[in-house]
């Protein structure tokens, strides 16, 4: 449900989920921590500019039922824990079609050989994608999110 303040809609979404991948976890804190590999996987990536250890300029273009806009904003690392995991945050403009903010906590652990990648993500989005509506939002999210995964799954097993 979108929430109204100001005349502008606001919707707050979480997600959780986990990945099986093939790599020893050093591999893939490396990789989740590669501004190269990061672009590669994330959906509609044109340029991710790492600032410093922690911080990244990322601009992406991605449409979610019939909005399409291009996003421009800061991804920030911290409480990092190599090679346990970190909390994600970030926050992005896309104009006309609004804004999205928020993070993640991905955590890192040992199984099977590989390592399991857990992720609790809290996000709010606003303006034309909140009047979307939450089943649409919430299908669109999980839909990029299972993208990056599927291509970071495949990025750390090719190394």
């Amino acid at each position: 449900m979108a929430l109204h303040y100001s005349g502008v809609a606001f919707m707050a979404m979480t997600m959780t989920g986990e990945v099986a991948l093939e790599a020893p976890r050093d591999k893939v804190w490396a990789a989740l921590n590669d501004a190269e590999v990061l672009k590669a996987c994330i959906p509609g990536c044109q340029e991710l500019n790492k600032v410093s250890d922690t911080e990244f300029q990322a601009v992406a273009r991605n449409k979610i039922g019939p909005v399409s806009a291009t996003f421009k904003g800061t991804v920030m690392l911290s409480d990092l824990d190599p090679p346990n995991g970190y909390k994600i945050s970030g926050q992005g403009d896309g104009g006309v079609a609004g804004f999205a903010k928020g993070g993640a906590i991905v955590a890192l652990s040992d199984k099977d050989g590989g390592t399991l990648l857990t992720y609790n993500v809290d996000a709010q989005i606003g303006g034309k994608l909140a009047q979307l509506g939450q089943r649409l939002v919430n299908g669109a999210a999980k839909n990029l999110a299972d993208q990056f995964f599927a291509r970071f799954a495949e990025a750390v097993k090719q190394g």
